[in-house]
């Protein structure tokens, strides 16, 4: 994972190895291809083009958990942490949805870690249960919160989607 594909806490642009078809069989064609395209383009030294496809393969990203935004409190906490915990290493994305954006929703593995445990039980991201009902995900956000660390040291965390709806909304 290259750090610049590390936007906020929760997002990662992963690049998928086509040389085990049935690894990057679930990852949509557009990404494929955007992927496959920037890996040329930066053999190339076409840094423009590589950027130009990074974002496009940014919007269709990968998303599991729903971190704090950058200049949300813990935000960039957040982001720091998913950039030690997946930074410059190979991943292991096991997609299971899409979310209502088309975006790919998996779960994340590095080095024989669950990414989104490890998020979750530093305070540094919340279970979005609307989206996902795993009890494990639940317990490890529960877990946290009675421990007060990460953003559950604050006395009342805004939830990311709340936070976005407001901006949206011009609030």
């Amino acid at each position: 994972v290259d750090v610049k594909a590390i936007p906020d806490g929760d997002t990662i642009t992963v690049y998928v190895s086509t040389t085990e078809p049935w690894e990057s069989s679930n990852i949509p064609k557009d990404v494929r291809v955007a992927a496959a395209q920037r890996s040329k383009a930066c053999a190339d030294k076409n840094y423009t083009m590589a950027d130009a496809l990074q974002k496009k393969i940014t919007i269709s990203g990968y998303r599991g958990i729903d971190a704090p935004e950058s200049s949300m409190p813990y935000g960039k906490e957040a982001k720091e942490e998913l950039v030690k915990l997946v930074g410059g290493k190979c991943l292991r994305v096991l997609v299971y949805g899409e979310d209502r954006f088309g975006r790919c929703v998996g779960d994340i593995y590095c080095n024989g870690k669950f990414v989104q445990e490890i998020m979750l039980k530093k305070g540094l991201a919340w279970h979005y249960s609307a989206y996902d009902q795993r009890i494990e995900l639940a317990t490890w956000e529960k877990e946290a919160r009675a421990k007060r660390v990460g953003l559950w040291a604050l006395p009342n965390p805004e939830k990311p989607w709340e936070w976005r709806k407001d901006k949206r909304q011009g609030r």
